[in-house]
């Protein structure tokens, strides 16, 4: 109890923070759908400058999680189409930095402060951020790990800049592609968003991919663990003799 006191108390802002991340999408695919759907004729032949203002809004709405990133690229595989991809992938890329900034800004190093005071999660910490890279790419494998959570997460964890943008792009991408592909064969917006209908060859890959960032995450953790014990085992030998 002690320690969830002294976290609330140190790290109020990033716990409200995390809060909404995980609220604010189911609100904010809803008014995304709506607008669409009443401004769905200018979508439908945009301009350059349009679709620049479209990215440039999508890519807000995923940095402060107020849509999925299923959805917006649901949407606008369904908009624009395939030329539309290489923009998709930029506003993700945007969104993922912005985010991993404005949550460094906001924690400020706070929680692994805290967690100094606790050697042992301090520990298991340090060695999942060692192994930085296949923490992001599992993370980012599966459809259903909030986007914009996960990212404060990752970034409040320490997790280096560099390596979160290229993990996140690799470890999104079957995903991406696939739910890209289905918007691209829609026929209604707002059905696509309500029931994607992903077919039994997209509902296997969704296991699958869930499934490998469920186990392979496992694996980090209960590696992390098992080194961070030896360690501390190590030093208390050390320190013995």
């Amino acid at each position: 109890m002690a320690f969830l006191k002294e976290l609330f108390h140190q790290n109020t802002s990033t716990l409200i923070s995390l809060f909404l991340l995980a609220v604010l999408p189911l609100v904010g695919d809803s008014a995304l759908a709506w607008g669409l759907h009443e401004n769905a004729e200018w979508l439908r032949h945009p301009s350059a400058l349009q679709m620049l203002l479209y990215f440039v809004v999508v890519a807000f709405t995923m940095t402060f999680a107020l849509t999925h990133t299923t959805v917006v690229v649901l949407v606008t595989a369904f908009y624009f189409g395939w030329p539309g991809f290489a923009g998709m992938l930029l506003t993700y890329i945007l969104a993922a930095l912005f985010g991993h900034m404005l949550a460094t800004s906001l924690d400020k190093g706070k929680l692994i402060g805290l967690l100094e005071k606790f050697p042992k999660a301090h520990a298991i910490m340090h060695e999942l951020r060692a192994d930085s890279w296949r923490l992001v790419l599992l993370t980012r494998l599966s459809p259903v790990l909030p986007f914009a959570l996960i990212t404060f997460i990752l970034a409040v964890m320490g997790v280096p800049r560099q390596q979160f943008l290229t993990a996140s792009v690799v470890g999104m991408l079957p995903r991406t592609l696939f739910f890209y592909w289905l918007g691209t064969k829609a026929q209604d917006v707002l059905l696509l968003i309500q029931d994607p209908d992903t077919g039994t060859a997209g509902k296997v890959l969704v296991v699958v991919l869930v499934a490998v960032s469920l186990f392979g995450l496992y694996f980090l953790f209960t590696r992390a663990l098992k080194r961070a014990l030896q360690r501390g085992v190590e030093k208390e030998q050390k320190n013995f003799s």
